[in-house]
């Protein structure tokens, strides 16, 4: 026991510490991206402008999957960002 009376033991901290990803950031991440593809915000960039000949639709939509993508995987591969 520690001198608190609390019985629960010491989180591990360290290098031997297991990398546990920290899920809020996850689920930040995903509901950044529901928001993203929300119907009415892409009604916005739906309106027949075009980037380089691309509809600006496609360009929003691949810019933010990809970004979605990229975001998740620098979380995931660096552990969730230990504290």
């Amino acid at each position: 026991m520690t001198a608190g009376g609390d019985s629960s033991p010491t989180p591990l901290t360290g290098p031997s510490a297991p990398k546990v990803p920290r899920t809020d950031r996850l689920v930040a991440l995903f509901l950044m991206a529901a928001v993203a593809f929300n119907p009415p915000l892409l009604r916005v960039f739906g309106a027949g402008d075009t980037v380089f000949g691309w509809p600006l639709l496609y360009v929003y939509m691949f810019a933010v999957w990809g970004g979605v993508i990229v975001l998740s995987a620098l979380h995931l591969e660096r552990g969730g960002g230990e504290q």
